[in-house]
């Protein structure tokens, strides 16, 4: 297994990601959607998680046209102001377009099985609730996806599964909005939910403040699944 930063061409512009490639060199791939820090330690360390695994994981720089290649932490309040900062400038359009492009490129990786899947986390957990409905993903995956109920009118759209996993306790994904976006998607066979109920904000981060071990390591082991059923 490997890593390395490259470039993609987008159709607004080059713009950096980082891949992550099985020992193997075969098998299938995934497209990893930052949080609001950008492609930093954390995310890249999901990449290489997922190559473990024999995936080929793609983490494109979604803020790229704000901030090429910014690498922010959650340990410092300095980083948190320019993170929201970002998110508030960021155009979830254009974000899409360029998840697109991550998708059609893995595609065309040489060993990649041309079965692609997305998943995200945060600002991601929304935009892979979009993926699911904007691209031609395989596979979707969003953990404590912010947001998503200004979306729930796309959900008509979604042709591929789509798996959420929410944050009962999320401080910014409030109880009624939860309830909205579980109302919502409940009737379609191709949405799966889980909830934790003790759970806050990112709990699937690792060194995180809200990090919660059991509750990381149920929702990733259920993605896991996910992906080799839905990508093999």
């Amino acid at each position: 297994m490997s890593g390395k930063d490259i470039t993609l061409k987008g159709p607004d512009g080059n713009f950096g990601a980082y891949l992550a490639t099985p020992a193997s060199g075969h098998g299938p791939g995934v497209v990893v959607i930052q949080e609001i820090f950008g492609v930093n330690d954390v995310v890249r360390k999901i990449c290489d998680g997922h190559a473990a695994k024999g995936r080929f994981a793609l983490a494109p720089d979604l803020f790229w046209r704000l901030e090429p290649g910014v690498q922010l932490t959650d340990k410092s309040q300095e980083h948190w102001n320019r993170a929201f900062a970002l998110m508030q400038k960021f155009d979830h359009d254009k974000g899409m377009t360029d998840i697109q492009a991550s998708i059609s490129y893995l595609r065309k990786v040489p060993g990649c099985t041309g079965k692609i899947g997305t998943v995200g986390y945060c600002l991601g957990g929304r935009l892979a609730y979009l993926a699911s409905t904007r691209t031609d993903t395989d596979a979707s995956v969003g953990y404590y996806g912010v947001y998503i109920q200004t979306a729930l009118n796309e959900s008509k759209n979604i042709k591929k599964p789509l798996m959420l996993h929410i944050a009962a306790k999320d401080q910014f994904v409030p109880p009624d909005t939860q309830k909205q976006i579980t109302d919502a998607l409940k009737g379609n066979p191709l949405v799966t939910i889980h909830t934790y109920p003790e759970m806050d904000h990112a709990f699937a981060r690792e060194g995180g403040q809200h990090y919660d071990k059991a509750n990381a390591d149920l929702a990733n082991g259920r993605t896991d699944t996910f992906f080799r059923q839905h990508l093999g």
